[in-house]
């Protein structure tokens, strides 16, 4: 009798292997700023840079399409998504109530491993923050809040959280931008891990939403900045420089 030989793990598709690795480099150049509100995902481009074929690209784009981070258009291909104002506003405080919740839950499972994480992250981010690595901090930045989340060990919440983080990529990153606010942002970092290493459950939570209601906070202070720019900016302001009929 012939025997039937099992498939080969070599024949399992490439592409699957991919798409995770370029939906996380999608979200990466849009967090530090690479990729803006509108832009068209040069799939070519990616795909060249990642040394893959296109398929795999295409593959991960589908995927941010679903969770709110690009939009596609009919033969044109994928776009950053643009996000308004109001959008990002609800989606600090849900964001709020959410890390909340985790700070709550993490203060009183927390392992020792996870804490030690933690404080290597803050210290990474001390690092950049001298450095005015403003890219290096956004990623580390992120990975300290999923750090919060998972030490939760909350299913659901977890579930969540990726879908929340994902639209946060298209404008989170400005209000980082500020004078100081690495540096703010990260003393509130310390001051949460702190209340999670004395287990302190009520402090954690209270921390944990106004440290997102602070970047809330900061990002709203960004629009305010900017039209106050663009008043400066504008025709109809009576210091902008009048050129004569002709």
């Amino acid at each position: 009798m012939d025997r039937v030989s099992s498939p080969s793990p070599r024949r399992t598709p490439r592409t699957i292997s991919h798409v995770p690795l370029i939906q996380r480099e999608i979200e990466r150049l849009i967090g530090t700023g690479e990729l803006t509100g509108g832009v068209r995902i040069n799939e070519s481009a990616l795909a060249l840079k990642l040394g893959i074929s296109r398929g795999p690209v295409r593959e991960a784009c589908r995927a941010l399409e679903q969770i709110g981070l690009l939009r596609s258009e009919l033969n044109r291909g994928f776009f950053v998504r643009e996000i308004n104002t109001k959008e990002a506003l609800d989606l600090y405080d849900i964001r709020a109530g959410l890390f909340g919740t985790a700070g709550r839950l993490a203060a009183s499972i927390i392992t020792t491993s996870h804490l030690r994480l933690m404080d290597e992250l803050i210290g990474r981010m001390d690092a950049a923050i001298e450095a005015a690595d403003i890219a290096t901090f956004y990623t580390l930045n992120n990975e300290f809040h999923r750090q919060v989340v998972m030490a939760s060990d909350n299913a659901k919440l977890i579930e969540l959280y990726p879908l929340l983080e994902a639209e946060l990529h298209l404008f989170r990153r400005r209000g980082l931008v500020l004078p100081g606010s690495m540096r703010t942002s990260n003393d509130e970092h310390k001051a949460i891990l702190e209340a999670l290493r004395q287990s302190d459950g009520t402090t954690a939570a209270r921390l944990l939403e106004r440290h997102i209601l602070a970047g809330k906070a900061r990002f709203l202070r960004t629009l305010e900045d900017d039209a106050a720019m663009h008043a400066r900016l504008s025709p109809l302001d009576p210091k902008t420089p009048k050129f004569p009929d002709r």
